[in-house]
């Protein structure tokens, strides 16, 4: 990438997609989101020469000033936006593709004490939203939509919206996706209604047996109904 081309770039786009920017001298003076990238690229170089220490020292010293923490061996692509970015956190093996917007308090985290990759990886023309966090070595497809507050740990497929804790497609390619049915975890039948429904059938019963033998029924179903209580209630007392 080079590396004057990608600062023009990340320069001319808060113009291009904040509204609130009043021309290029104003992004330089008051985004903490392109102060963040601009510092990040030239550390992100001199973290590549294998310098020990100091690209992330100054690293530290960035998200002091912005509030923006991004690891210097994080690989960012081009035309890149933090917009209100206090709290953004990009981790070490994270990978960001080309035009992506973050909002304020997005993590790019790890769910790994591990090595290796164990950061996501963001497509490109992605767009994550206010305090959203994506965790684990996932991948983020072209085109995606992350809500605001959303918790993401499982790949999210191309032009997908995602929102909620856990993450849920709710819109795959613009269309609106039928959410799964939900089932049920634990059964928890009610044992009062389990026993009357017992005793029903008891009485139920005792009356056709009644009514084979001849006998009168309506005298002796109080005396049924008091029998199958005193039967079932009295052992559970």
């Amino acid at each position: 990438m080079n590396l004057l081309a990608a600062l023009r770039d990340d320069l001319r786009v808060p113009v291009e997609r904040d509204p609130a920017a009043r021309g290029y001298l104003d992004v330089i003076l008051s985004y903490p989101g392109f102060h963040a990238i601009v510092a990040h690229r030239l550390i992100h170089e001199l973290n590549r020469t294998g310098i020990p220490l100091l690209p992330r020292l100054l690293s530290n010293i960035v998200r002091f000033l912005t509030g923006i923490e991004i690891h210097p061996a994080a690989k960012i692509g081009r035309r890149f936006f933090i917009d209100h970015g206090m709290g953004v956190l990009i981790g070490e093996t994270a990978e960001v593709g080309d035009d992506v917007t973050l909002y304020k308090g997005v993590t790019l985290g790890g769910t790994s004490l591990g090595g290796g990759k164990r950061h996501p990886t963001i497509g490109n023309d992605v767009v994550i939203g206010t305090n959203a966090s994506i965790l684990g070595a996932i991948t983020v497809g072209d085109g995606a939509r992350i809500g605001a507050g959303s918790v993401v740990v499982r790949d999210v497929p191309p032009k997908a919206t995602v929102v909620g804790i856990p993450g849920r497609i709710v819109l795959q390619d613009g269309k609106p996706v039928a959410p799964v049915q939900a089932t049920k975890l634990v059964e928890m039948p009610d044992p009062q209604g389990l026993v009357i429904q017992q005793l029903a059938e008891r009485i139920e019963a005792l009356e056709r047996k009644l009514a084979e033998l001849g006998a009168p029924t309506q005298p002796v179903r109080a005396a049924a109904v008091n029998s199958a209580i005193f039967d079932d209630v009295s052992p559970s007392i």
